[in-house]
């Protein structure tokens, strides 16, 4: 017996460890741990959340595997029909989702590092020919070469996070416009799109997710994960064209959202209003964050429009950055082993205390720098 043989040299994907594991680890129970690793919302979920799972009945009985009431809400959420809505464990499985419909071994698609690794993951999973174009220093994205690119390959699909991961910059509407003219199924992660504008009800009025019934050629995909503070319930949704929902409905698993997640989904977007003000939270906790780090020599800021920072280091590996905060002080960030990456941390944003005892470890660190 043999696996198939583009698998055995896929490389594995290098998620983030279990939380209960790196406590034994470092021997810190978990609430002396900052978890700033993993872009979640530091605050959890809301209380209703909190007790409409409590309250879950039926969970014998297989959940509906059309999500319509999940649909339902989010319609009324987005504004968009709920035709054109399909539910997943994560925006990650509507991701590979895609990839399964439309990508023979071999075919073409494109991604513009640095950014979020399941694209990559789940092309080469798929035998696809993943093709980058990659962000210019400043994490902007090369029109012309993606322009270019696009003619000669012609690729299936263009995957862009918007904002991006890990720097959090977001494309400007003229070259999001652009892109769009571009022959290919372009699929906008919008996983953090809610953080992007403070004066915006939730990513409205920037997300393009408005835009899909009129377009052929978009999909916008969403997630619960970072507004809701349901990463650890796996629900996320993506708007696709209509002509594209039929082959979706036949190619997806017949019950990829549980009732757990579809009821803690339903309870978050009934109180909207109270995640609008949550976001306002982290959003102004990201500007205080952000205006502190700017007065560490050793660290040079990007600008973001997510619920992170990422920074580039100088004067100690970044590496060793993120083990004297993990070490010393409990406090975990994310790293990158990647060429481009390899000098950066990337810092979730969490709340005020939390902040503050990255600034406090910071000073320390500081002064031997």
């Amino acid at each position: 017996m043999q696996i198939r043989s583009h698998l055995e040299i896929l490389p594995p994907y290098t998620p983030i460890e279990p939380f209960e594991v790196l406590s034994a680890r470092l021997g810190r129970p978990p609430e002396q741990i900052i978890k700033l690793d993993a872009n979640e919302n530091p605050y959890g979920p809301l209380e209703a959340v909190r007790q409409a799972l409590a309250m879950l009945s039926f969970i014998h009985i297989y959940p509906d595997p059309e999500s319509r009431a999940l649909r339902q809400a989010i319609a009324e959420f987005i504004q968009v029909p709920p035709e054109y809505i399909l539910a997943g464990a994560g925006a990650d499985e509507l991701i590979d989702l895609l990839m399964r419909v439309f990508l023979e071994p071999g075919d073409a698609m494109m991604i513009c590092p640095p950014t979020f690794g399941m694209y990559d993951f789940d092309g080469r999973l798929n035998n696809a020919r993943v093709i980058e174009v990659p962000r210019r220093d400043d994490f902007s994205l090369d029109i012309a070469t993606l322009r270019q690119v696009v003619e000669q390959e012609h690729p299936k699909l263009l995957f862009l996070a918007t904002p991006n991961n890990p720097d959090g910059s977001l494309p400007s509407p003229a070259i999001l416009d652009e892109i769009l003219e571009l022959p290919t199924l372009v699929v906008l992660d919008e996983a953090y799109i809610e953080f992007a504008d403070p004066k915006r009800e939730l990513g409205r009025g920037i997300s393009r997710v408005g835009e899909v019934p009129q377009r052929r050629n978009l999909v916008v995909l969403r997630t619960f994960s970072k507004l809701a503070a349901l990463a650890g319930l796996r629900v996320g949704y993506g708007v696709f064209p209509a002509w594209l929902m039929p082959t979706l409905w036949k190619a997806k698993q017949p019950y990829n959202v549980n009732v757990a997640a579809t009821s803690a989904a339903l309870a978050a977007l009934e109180h909207a209003s109270e995640l609008k003000e949550m976001v306002k939270r982290i959003i102004a906790e990201r500007e205080r964050l952000a205006s502190a780090l700017t007065h560490y020599g050793f660290l040079t800021l990007y600008p973001s429009q997510a619920n992170y920072l990422l920074m580039r280091v100088r004067g100690i590996e970044a590496a060793e950055l993120k083990r004297r905060l993990m070490l010393d002080y409990g406090i975990l960030v994310r790293y990158f082993s990647t060429a481009r990456l390899r000098d950066c941390v990337r810092i979730s944003v969490g709340r005020p205390e939390d902040t503050d005892a990255l600034l406090n470890a910071l000073n320390q660190i500081a002064q031997e720098v």
